[in-house]
């Protein structure tokens, strides 16, 4: 799939979107953005920051396998999307 045009986007422009949840995956935006607007329900998934254990890596390939490894456990939250909602407890799904 070809992300090349894709670029991240200000909240601002997504107010006329309804979405049932925002999902952050870093610790940054989960304190900068502790709500969404509008009845939608926001959801932290906290992910390790791939340059932050690169940091401890020297060769390039290992430097890469932080980046991969945090992408594929990204990557399966994705894909069990729907069974992660479901099990969600309630008091989660603020």
């Amino acid at each position: 799939m070809d992300i090349s045009g894709q670029r991240s986007k200000n909240v601002t422009e997504l107010l006329d979107v309804p979405f049932d949840y925002a999902i952050t995956l870093c610790g940054d935006a989960d304190e900068r953005c502790p709500f969404f607007p509008g009845e939608t329900g926001v959801i932290h998934v906290g992910f390790d920051d791939p340059p932050k254990l690169a940091l401890v890596e020297e060769a390039e390939e290992e430097k890469m396998d932080c980046y991969r490894w945090v992408r594929d456990e990204i990557r399966a939250l994705v894909e069990d999307l729907p069974g992660f909602l479901k099990n969600l407890p309630e008091e989660k799904r603020s």
